[in-house]
């Protein structure tokens, strides 16, 4: 099994020369002095540190292309032939429009969201900023929450903080949240992310009591990377700055050999690192108990993908605290900002974990302890992976956390619009076979435009490309859960999954397909 290319990948925009590759190394079989690249190795020999990262950063987001041995596709969905949950077990009436895609979570005060999904944190890489309103819009229009990820008051251009040290103002958090409740109906919800630079610049503070902000993630990690966050910067100046505020700066800007070496262009950027945190169960709930004592009404919690140990850390102290979510993401995730090797090589891949935190919540719950609820991240784009991580982890998986999957409609959504006003040579035949408007392209414009009327016309057309690939997720999941006869997600139970592999029927505990319902099935022979 190939599990890997360790030297070469379109992420990094590398390439091996050779057609035979040594497996393990990736290096070519025949490696010849005077090549001319373009793998790795070639590239790292004058880039150095800058190969760490999927290029063009800021421009891109990147996931591994690692073939794990039991993914979420070693599962398939049940189908059955009768019986109906949730609704009249008539052909007339149990038809698939009338599945309820709703679902809810939170310990005291739910949240609901119309589909069982929500936004990856997108925080303060550059492509998280520049494609905000399309994200914020149409989330908020779909009715799912949306997730403000980490260090985006820090990075602020504009942040105004006083002399403790604490945020005063920060004007792109605060577009941030306006944008989102702009055209908030009171589904889903906008949750901002907190990680250690984040608390001590009091941001918590400021999105409660100045933004009306709900709801605060704590953050221990995620599933692309072990460290915290990094985006690139290519000005000394405001490499100077992020190093001022408590930022770690690398290469250091206050060094005279990198601000020469910056001026003769040799190092053409800077990276801003986050602080990796440090756990322990007194800190954890301390803080828990401060941000809810400063007003915020829900506090949330996620988690990477740790070993088993943390895992169990998250949830028991999760329930101690009674969070009202956590999410676990996954490796190896899909993001932005990751070293690429790091997203490829480190963690426990998503199904893996999921099945754990199966495991674990089980026996919390049996031994009489309040379960969270959960939420499950680490790859997921379709309508059948969320139908099977909310089986693979039911009862306790309300929703599935989605990074790419919502991000790329929104991207699209925005650059039809700029095709439309004829930039980068007008619109791909790929669009302008739907039509040559806007209004002949989106599907769902004129159903937004009945409900919304002539605001629609002012939306961004990403949030028309987040509401359009919404839509299709939600048909999906529909027309999945009516097969397998369930017309409400709470009532999707594990029993609707089964395993093509005896390896992912040993690691989820889910049935190889050949046992699944067998004895039912014999009962019936044999009678």
């Amino acid at each position: 099994m190939n599990l890997n290319t360790p030297n070469a990948n379109e992420a990094l925009q590398t390439k091996n020369r050779s057609r035979n590759v040594a497996p393990q190394s990736g290096i070519c079989s025949r490696c010849v002095d005077g090549c001319k690249g373009n793998c790795d190795m070639f590239v790292a020999s004058f880039r150095g540190r800058e190969m760490l990262y999927p290029s063009p950063f800021g421009e891109v987001t990147a996931g591994s292309d690692k073939d794990y041995p039991v993914d979420y596709s070693h599962l398939n969905i049940m189908g059955y032939a009768i019986g109906a949950e949730g609704i009249e077990a008539d052909p007339d009436h149990a038809i698939f429009p009338k599945v309820n895609t709703e679902t809810w979570y939170g310990a005291t005060e739910k949240v609901k969201m119309k589909i069982p999904m929500f936004t990856g944190a997108l925080g303060s890489t550059e492509i998280a900023r520049k494609n905000w309103e399309h994200f914020a819009v149409g989330a908020a229009i779909s009715g799912i929450s949306l997730v403000c990820g980490e260090n985006v008051c820090g990075i602020d251009p504009q942040l105004e903080i006083n002399n403790h040290g604490k945020v005063v103002e920060s004007p792109e958090m605060r577009r941030r949240v306006e944008q989102y409740r702009r055209f908030h109906e009171g589904y889903g919800d906008i949750i901002v992310q907190m990680n250690v630079e984040d608390i001590r610049l009091g941001v918590a503070e400021y999105v409660v009591e100045k933004l009306g902000v709900e709801t605060i993630e704590l953050k221990w990690g995620q599933g692309a990377k072990s460290i915290g966050g990094e985006i690139k910067v290519n000005s000394l100046e405001r490499a100077v700055e992020l190093a001022k505020r408590g930022y770690l700066v690398t290469p250091d800007p206050g060094k005279k050999a990198n601000q020469a070496a910056f001026k003769d262009g040799s190092i053409k950027e800077f990276e801003r690192h986050s602080r990796v945190g440090f756990l322990s169960q007194d800190g954890f709930m301390r803080e828990v108990d401060r941000v809810r004592k400063m007003g915020a009404k829900r506090v949330t919690l996620k988690t990477g993908a740790y070993p088993m140990r943390e895992l169990a850390m998250a949830i028991r102290w999760a329930s101690d605290a009674r969070i009202d979510l956590l999410t676990i993401d996954g490796a190896p995730g899909g993001t932005g900002m990751s070293p690429w090797r790091m997203m490829t090589e480190w963690g426990i891949p998503s199904i893996y974990l999921h099945s754990m935190a199966y495991e674990l919540c089980r026996r919390l719950g049996n031994k009489g302890a309040w379960v969270p609820d959960i939420a499950f991240a680490g790859g997921f784009s379709t309508e059948d992976h969320i139908f099977k991580a909310l089986a693979l982890g039911a009862p306790y998986c309300k929703a599935v956390c989605m990074g790419r999957g919502l991000m790329i409609p929104g991207m699209v959504g925005k650059n039809i619009g700029r095709w439309l006003n004829g930039e980068d040579g007008g619109l791909p035949s790929t669009v302008s076979k739907y039509g040559t408007t806007k209004e002949e392209i989106f599907v769902y414009y004129q159903k937004l435009k009945d409900k919304y009327g002539d605001e629609v016309d002012k939306f961004p057309l990403g949030a028309i490309g987040v509401y359009s690939a919404s839509e299709k997720l939600k048909v999906g999941l529909q027309q999945l859960m009516a097969g397998a006869r369930k017309w409400r997600t709470h009532l999707i139970t594990r029993n609707e999954l089964a395993c093509l592999t005896e390896e992912s029927s040993k690691v989820t505990g889910i049935p190889y397909i050949m046992e699944a319902y067998r004895k039912e099935a014999l009962k019936i022979i044999d009678a």
